[in-house]
């Protein structure tokens, strides 16, 4: 996705794209964006007609990771994110490049997020 697209300031963290047999030939993307005020994780799908979810990262409450065998074989694994987002409450990052490094990064990027909003887990139950 084009930096422009997330506004003045914005920093890319992280991009991957879903992958298929562990090459990157598919039209899912994935990036996570961080401003002053926000961070957040987008996901781009689609060639001709374009959908791009978002969701804030503090509203992330589970994290899941799951590699089978042959994504193993492959190098790559899938995160689902379990959110408060009203439009996105289940998000799959499907087939993505080193899965546990990912993972720990969203976890501490989601704790930050929630420290910088003041948002304590409890207050999503």
């Amino acid at each position: 996705m084009d930096k422009n697209h997330f506004g003045e300031g914005s920093k890319t963290i992280w991009t991957d794209k879903k992958r298929i047999l562990g090459m990157p030939i598919s039209f899912t993307r994935y990036s996570l964006v961080e401003n002053s005020e926000w961070t957040k994780l987008f996901i781009k799908t689609g060639i001709l007609s374009t959908t791009i979810d978002e969701v804030n990262l503090f509203r992330i409450y589970d994290i899941q990771s799951f590699q089978s065998l042959g994504q193993k074989i492959f190098g790559v694994g899938s995160i689902t994110l379990f959110s408060k987002d009203i439009t996105t409450p289940v998000i799959t990052l499907y087939n993505i490049k080193e899965p546990y490094k990912i993972r720990n990064m969203l976890a501490e990027k989601i704790e930050q997020a929630r420290a910088q909003k003041g948002v304590k887990i409890g207050e999503f139950y």
